[in-house]
């Protein structure tokens, strides 16, 4: 098969295109920029195309021949013009209208666990535009509400291994903890997989969370415990956060917190907003948050310095 992945050179994307790489599935990835050229090596039957996911005419060029496209691209904060209305709503509309050009069978849309409308959310709420745009396209498809992902390469254990080597104390968010249901990137694959090459839950909206259920705290504390670093934990009231967010928004290149993260929190990561279709019982994720998992997830050991700013970035 033919697959193109938007967001190819991202956490979910890539890890999606070595998998189909390595079973010998031909991959075009779609990224922005040189750096992500680099970073796009994942054998020789992928290939890198640079788009920025705004033009209809570019994205049709690159799904020719496509079987299906994987739309993984999206972002979690807004940065200038990469805002979450372009992102996820116009790009998912080209993305959309580009595959119907090219002649492609399928669309596989990556959203959120708890996505849905007039919540007072952006990141939400775009999320749920994206899902209907591809639900109302006329094309076949599977739509992925996945929970809190981690692995190598993602945000979560990322970020918060380089905040345990960083600060002395973390701060829960709000004054009563949420649960979460941390998902492992292996089993997401499995699942987006099957979508894919196997062409399951066709015209499916299907929500994926992991195997384990527990409190950010315990998360917390795993983390501290593979990483060997002492941490005190305090609570702190929502509204910190979020003025904490906008903080690391207006002066990290990656946030170390970003409000729409804050909201998804502050709700808790176990269960779907919105009703969904069944997920196969086979397909059901399996791997729990151990510290084997953790410990393979994790990038170099580090605390957050200079080049972690905004400003010393773009020098």
């Amino acid at each position: 098969m033919r697959i193109a992945i938007t967001g190819g050179t991202g956490f979910i994307g890539g890890h999606l295109a070595q998998r189909l790489a390595a079973e010998g599935h031909e991959v075009v990835l779609l990224g922005r920029g040189k750096r992500a050229a680099k970073d796009a090596e994942v054998g020789t039957r992928a290939r890198f195309v640079c788009a920025d996911l705004s033009s209809v005419d570019s994205l049709t060029n690159a799904f020719a021949g496509c079987d299906v496209v994987a739309h993984c691209a999206g972002i979690n904060r807004e940065l200038g013009q990469q805002t979450y209305q372009r992102v996820h709503v116009e790009a998912t509309r080209n993305v959309v209208a580009a595959a119907r050009e090219a002649g492609v069978k399928k669309i596989l849309l990556m959203s959120f666990l708890r996505a849905r409308a007039n919540c007072g959310s952006p990141y939400h709420e775009s999320k749920w535009t994206a899902e209907e745009i591809v639900r109302h396209s006329g094309l076949d498809y599977t739509i992925i509400r996945a929970g809190m992902v981690y692995g190598r390469g993602d945000h979560m254990l990322d970020h918060l291994s380089h905040a345990l080597y960083t600060f002395p104390l973390f701060a829960m968010v709000g004054m009563k903890e949420k649960g979460i249901r941390p998902l492992a990137i292996e089993d997401l694959i499995v699942i987006m997989r099957a979508a894919i090459v196997a062409g399951r839950m066709t015209q499916k909206t299907v929500a994926v969370t992991g195997a384990e259920e527990l409190l950010l705290s315990e998360a917390v504390r795993r983390v501290a415990r593979v990483t060997g670093k002492r941490i005190r934990m305090v609570r702190a009231p929502i509204w910190f956060h979020y003025l904490l967010a906008r903080v690391c928004e207006w002066t990290m290149t990656v946030p170390l917190v970003a409000r729409a993260q804050v909201r998804i929190l502050s709700e808790g990561v176990t269960e779907s907003a919105l009703p969904c279709d069944a997920l196969p019982y086979d397909l059901m994720p399996t791997r729990k948050f151990t510290d084997e998992q953790i410990r393979n997830g994790l990038p170099e050991p580090g605390a957050f310095g200079l080049e972690d700013l905004r400003w010393c970035a773009t020098r």
